[in-house]
């Protein structure tokens, strides 16, 4: 449900002025449990911390909601396979001048007290992500090898990171060496009385219909190893009341924003589409 957060590669301007990643309206977010308290418990500690949950359920828009709350920057690095460990610590640039030093966003945010919040870290390979390493226990540095300097942190700094337990693989999972520096917390979908508020609030849309669509969401789910990798997260379920509340009508947009996106399957599809027609 986060929609991104400017990072340090995408400034125009000064990247260590640190007032341009302080996010300044307060990002929605419905508590379910004792999540915010615990992250700020965490915080406090200069811990690092670790969010696991399916897509779609939140996780973006609490660590966006904490930095808000807290009034610290924060600085989001979507990870891809692509990414090295340069693209997270910095390179050496050619300019007209010669040769410069540009930082990368996770050497920005050590630097000027930011939560650098790694977006689902797994999908980085294991190479780049053991950079974030020495800043993640008692140390609290980054060595820059190729400048020839150690950065250390400031105080504010911290380490988020995400990713989706249901996507795990021998090739896609932390290495244990990683997921032992820090602190979890569990994220799932929430009830059902709570997440038809979210939806409502963020499309919307009239609460019976919100309601209905987060029951065709459950059924969803009940598939997830039966022919779904995954349930339809909070985040389509707003994306289809968006729809309705455009004027579309409902079983159009369901189809649209639910099911096609989920399954190519032809079998699979006809299933969800039955689900849908039993509420709209």
């Amino acid at each position: 449900m986060a929609f991104g957060t400017k990072t340090a590669e995408a400034s125009d301007s000064d990247p260590l002025d640190k007032n341009q990643y302080i996010i300044k309206d307060e990002p929605y977010y419905r508590s379910v449990e004792d999540e915010v308290a615990l992250y700020e418990a965490a915080y406090d500690a200069k811990m690092p911390v670790m969010l696991k949950g399916p897509t779609g359920c939140g996780k973006s828009r609490f660590v966006e909601h904490m930095a808000w709350k807290l009034k610290k920057p924060l600085i989001t690095v979507a990870c891809n396979e692509d990414m090295t460990a340069s693209d997270l610590v910095g390179r050496f640039l050619l300019d007209i001048n010669g040769t410069k030093w540009q930082d990368g966003p996770l050497t920005v945010a050590a630097r000027i007290g930011a939560i650098c919040y790694l977006d689902e870290i797994v999908e980085a390979r294991q190479d780049t992500t053991v950079v974030i390493h020495p800043l993640t226990d008692h140390r609290r540095v980054l060595p820059l090898e190729k400048k020839g300097e150690q950065v250390t942190a400031h105080p504010d700094f911290q380490i988020v990171i995400s990713y989706n337990p249901g996507y795990q693989s021998l090739m896609k999972d932390l290495k244990q060496s990683t997921k032992q520096r820090f602190a979890a917390l569990d994220f799932d979908y929430p009830e059902e009385d709570t997440e038809t508020e979210i939806v409502v609030h963020e499309s919307g849309i009239d609460a019976t219909s919100a309601k209905k669509l987060v029951q065709i969401a459950k059924r969803s789910r009940n598939l997830k190893g039966h022919g779904l990798d995954e349930g339809m997260s909070t985040r389509l379920l707003i994306y289809a009341a968006m729809l309705i509340k455009k004027g579309i009508n409902p079983e159009d947009a369901c189809k649209m924003a639910l099911v096609r996106p989920l399954t190519d399957d032809p079998d699979m599809r006809d299933t969800l589409d039955a689900a849908v027609a039993t509420y709209f």
